[in-house]
């Protein structure tokens, strides 16, 4: 099966196909680091991190750059709530980020990069943009000019900017005096007394919001490349505005090849909110659940489409996640052949993921063999599958800790449990079920579970 994508821009799966062969090129909006990271940005780069991993499982060598907007209004606010340089505000919260994805086992991208270390870049774009006329200057920086370029707006949601103002604040339109039309957009804002500046052609400012993605991409991936990713807010109206922006620019078109977006977190069936109480930052979801538990949750379904929390949902996730542990535990003290055909249920799980990096068809294969009787060289399947690809076990010296412990734990009680089965078959034997059903009930105050079959009794240690 071919890998397919599918494409925000052309409201369709693609068949994947890399502008450069076996080279990927994949940007990700990053988060604003002035407050702790979210769930929804948990769910974002998990989806990624999954697309990533995949891309490279099919052979390809992946370029992956996520950024940090750094300075921003938000930002600010707090350096100036908590009388704290801007710096350390962010970097605070970069430092979080990073703790909590490392957790999740969210792979690292391969650049980083920040918007105060882009600066020259951007200045440079954007003049770039006004000498070719997309922009122009005004008495508080600098803006794209819309009509410039009007055949290029709405690719990515259909919709008029008109018909999605009211929906949006002063982020994403500006509020600056200095503007020609209201739909046009801020690429360099001059600095308000007190606020953090860099020089520049039209005085004394920082970046807008929209023309920090392109310069980045623009430097790190170049004039064209293959996904371009991030949350389905981002759509509208900073994703258009990186197509005006850097289309204009270079002059290259389409800019990107394949638009992604993950869809929306919700909260007991309300999208998370702080306005509505229900915002759970990661850090606090990981005192309920493990953070490979909330991994497991958040694969469970398809990366596009929303996802809803709920504590039966995430007690779900939880519980078939330890049984996956579990299974991978066992597995090294069974001496059983396995029953099921490994190859078709791996070969079905590609499937999945080929189909536009479908999660919860692979969780499901997984859950099919680890429901079967896992036996000798399970453990291989899962270490591929569940493992390197869906990132759901922890490390390997982790889990052959895991391993000792059980084989330990095994041998500690193997001889008494022995000795309990041998009574219990000979009382079977005679007919006596309530004697056998009392040493079946000391074996389960023991922790063990016994699985009665053709070749005998099996046990293992829940």
């Amino acid at each position: 099966m071919v890998l397919r994508v599918y494409d925000t821009k052309s409201r369709q799966k693609r068949v994947f196909k890399a502008l450069e062969k076996g080279k990927v090129g994949m940007y990700v909006c990053g988060i604003t680091p002035y407050s702790r990271s979210h769930l929804g940005h948990a769910r974002c780069y998990l989806s990624f991190d999954v697309i990533h991993r995949w891309l490279e499982y099919r052979g390809y060598e992946v370029n992956y750059v996520q950024n940090f907007t750094d300075i921003d209004d938000k930002i600010i606010a707090v350096s100036e709530a908590e009388n704290m340089d801007y710096t350390v505000i962010s970097q605070r919260n970069i430092d979080e980020f990073f703790e909590v994805m490392d957790k999740m086992n969210i792979l690292r991208a391969d650049h980083y990069p920040r918007v105060t270390q882009t600066i020259p870049e951007i200045i440079e774009m954007v003049s770039e943009l006004e000498k070719k006329g997309n922009a122009y200057s005004s008495e508080d920086g600098v803006y794209f000019d819309i009509e410039s370029a009007p055949e290029k707006y709405g690719q990515l949601t259909g919709q008029t900017l008109e018909n999605v103002r009211a929906g949006a604040g002063g982020r994403v339109l500006g509020t600056g005096t200095g503007k020609k039309n209201h739909r046009d957009f801020a690429l360099w804002k001059l600095a308000k007394p007190d606020e953090p500046y860099w020089e520049s052609p039209w005085g004394k400012g920082r970046p807008g919001w929209h023309i920090e993605c392109s310069a980045m991409s623009l430097k790190h991936l170049g004039k064209q490349f293959d996904i371009h990713g991030g949350g389905h807010d981002l759509r509208f109206p900073h994703h258009e505005a990186e197509i005006f922006q850097s289309e204009c620019c270079t002059g290259v078109e389409p800019v990107v090849n394949y638009w992604m977006h993950n869809g929306f977190v919700n909260i007991d069936g309300e999208k998370m909110s702080k306005s509505l109480g229900n915002f759970w930052t990661v850090s606090d979801s990981f005192k309920s659940y493990s953070p490979l538990a909330l991994r497991y949750a958040l694969l469970s379904v398809p990366y596009r489409s929303p996802i809803d929390l709920t504590s039966e949902f995430l007690e779900d996730a939880a519980n078939h996640h330890e049984k996956l542990i579990s299974a991978y535990v066992d597995s090294f003290s069974s001496d059983v052949k396995v029953d099921i055909d490994l190859k078709e249920h791996g070969k079905s799980f590609e499937n999945s993921m080929d189909d536009d990096f479908n999660s919860r068809g692979a969780i499901i294969e997984i859950q099919k063999v680890i429901s079967s009787n896992c036996g000798i060289g399970v453990e291989d399947w899962l270490e591929k599958y569940a493992g390197c690809i869906l990132g759901l076990l922890p490390p390997k010296e982790e889990l052959l800790n895991m391993v000792k412990k059980a084989s330990q734990a095994r041998e500690d009680i193997a001889d008494k449990v022995e000795s309990l089965l041998s009574y219990r078959d000979k009382a079977r034997e005679n007919k006596d079920w309530d004697q056998a059903d009392k040493i079946r009930e000391e074996l389960n105050e023991m922790g063990v579970v016994v699985e009665d079959g053709e070749d005998g009794p099996r046990w293992k240690i829940v």
